[in-house]
């Protein structure tokens, strides 16, 4: 265990001295490897060999790449827009609306876009110049952005998901359908965040305009085609007229073909429920989905005019960037993983747990305890990548469910996201929003700091929440 111990500062140091953190990862764990082989370099590097071989051919992984590609497709078409204003006309009259429909609107645009950086940088260009409009206070208007775009890494597709599923051996398409609960229990929460903060200072957040039905639905144009739809392939299917697969094909057709006819919020709905019906379905597998997604990204993209040859490559090159540097990290922590589990830490972990008869549960809260501390320190996709290969092997051993310890994981990293002083999110909002200081940014998140640790608190009191749709699959 001490070598794990030696091995995890000596990488904090290096990553501290500014050493970019896949290499800090990568040169720990080749020369902790050698080590513990007796300082047989040889062993060292056919191990990083084969690691960095086996990540660039896992066909798996190319579910991360179609993922991202798929929101990039959908931030150039536009729907944050479409998504905005269709929650805004249900929700904006209430008091703290305009902050609540960013809320909804985020996670709306998680559910197709899978970033959480990507996220809140697209609301602070779309919501924040209305709530301001409104008279809005800059605390709760950043803090309603930074929350909502966290939301990006729990409702599917998620990279985050994507990245501990292939660690862990874990099925994706289960931690997909997994995080869909969780994602409607933290829209309500940080709704009720929104509440609590106009409660006390009914300023911070006014009441918007109150527009009549009519126009409200109309945001909602096409709707219920798709839902005849869906309804006509679900009897069709359950009476035997069509196979499974072949309903699929049709819907993704009849999906495309309607999307170039509807233009507005109904199209992201469409997209969400071809992929993730297609996964949750069982007709296609996860790395399936993402090309679906992928390509009706595309497709919409196009039905809106909004990707020329320019914007094209912009959007490939961004994809292919954002996939190399997620490879990199990955790969420096597959070798920093095989250096800890041929120490003694997973076996002393799990004797010491096993020593003192710990609940299993109270040994999960201690664990996520210690990922909010490092969420205030470390940038979070580093932390899951250094961390997993310590703790699985002992969730593993307690008995408890990956899938379910996989959801705690991914809320931990949207805690860290919003966590001062290093929460990737309110830098993200500190670069966009330069007229907004630093420190209102970091009080108006705190509200929703709170709520997401409730949510944490109530996901590992209540495992059901996480564990019932994934229960459902095929």
């Amino acid at each position: 265990m001490t070598e794990a111990l030696v091995g995890l500062l000596a990488m904090l140091v290096l990553a501290l001295v500014r050493i970019p953190i896949a290499l800090s990862m990568g040169i720990v764990g080749i020369v902790g490897y050698a080590y513990m082989r007796d300082w047989t370099w040889g062993a060292a590097f056919a191990t990083a060999q084969t690691k960095i071989y086996e990540t660039g051919r896992n066909y798996t992984l190319s579910v991360v790449p179609l993922f991202i590609l798929m929101g990039n497709f959908v931030t150039r078409a536009g729907m944050s827009q479409e998504l905005f204003r269709c929650a805004y006309s249900f929700i904006g009259h209430l008091r703290g609306g305009l902050a609540m429909a960013t809320i909804v609107a985020c996670g709306g645009f998680g559910a197709i876009c899978g970033s959480s950086i990507a996220t809140a940088a697209t609301f602070a260009k779309v919501a924040y110049p209305s709530m301001k409009k409104y008279g809005y206070s800059d605390a709760l208007a950043t803090g309603a952005i930074a929350a909502g775009g966290t939301l990006g890494i729990l409702i599917p597709p998620s990279t985050i998901m994507v990245i501990y599923g292939i660690m862990t051996g874990t099925n994706i398409g289960k931690l997909f359908a997994a995080g869909i609960l969780p994602g409607v229990l933290a829209v309500s929460l940080l709704c009720l965040a929104v509440q609590y903060v106009t409660w006390r200072d009914p300023k911070a957040g006014p009441r918007g305009e109150r527009l009549s039905w009519r126009e409200r639905f109309a945001t909602l144009d096409g709707v219920v085609w798709f839902a005849a739809l869906a309804v006509a392939l679900l009897a069709a299917v359950q009476f035997e007229a069509l196979e499974g697969d072949d309903a699929a094909i049709l819907g993704a057709f009849a999906v495309f073909a309607l999307s170039l006819i509807y233009k507005g919020v109904t199209s992201v709905i469409a997209l969400f429920t071809l992929v993730m019906g297609g996964i949750y379905g069982g007709v296609f597998t996860a790395t399936e989905g993402a090309g679906v997604g992928a390509t009706g990204a595309l497709v919409f993209a196009l039905a809106r005019r909004a990707l020329d040859w320019k914007a094209l490559y912009e959007a490939l090159v961004e994809s292919a960037r954002t996939t190399s540097m997620l490879f990199l990290i990955l790969i420096g922590a597959l070798m920093f993983a095989e250096f800890v589990n041929i120490t003694t830490m997973p076996n002393d972990l799990t004797a010491f747990v096993t020593k003192f008869q710990v609940h299993p549960v109270l040994v999960v809260a201690a664990i996520m305890a210690i990922y909010v501390i490092l969420g205030t320190a470390m940038e979070e996709l580093s932390m899951i990548l250094l961390t997993v290969p310590v703790f699985f092997p002992l969730i593993v051993h307690l008995g408890l469910d990956p899938v379910w310890f996989g959801v705690l994981i991914v809320v931990v990293v949207e805690i860290g996201l919003i966590s001062p002083p290093v929460g990737m999110n309110l830098f993200v909002l500190s670069t966009l929003l330069p007229q907004v200081p630093t420190r209102t940014v970091f009080r108006g998140v705190l509200p929703f700091f709170t709520m997401d640790c409730v949510r944490l608190a109530i996901l590992i009191a209540v495992p059901s929440i996480s564990l019932y749709l994934p229960s459902l699959m095929k």
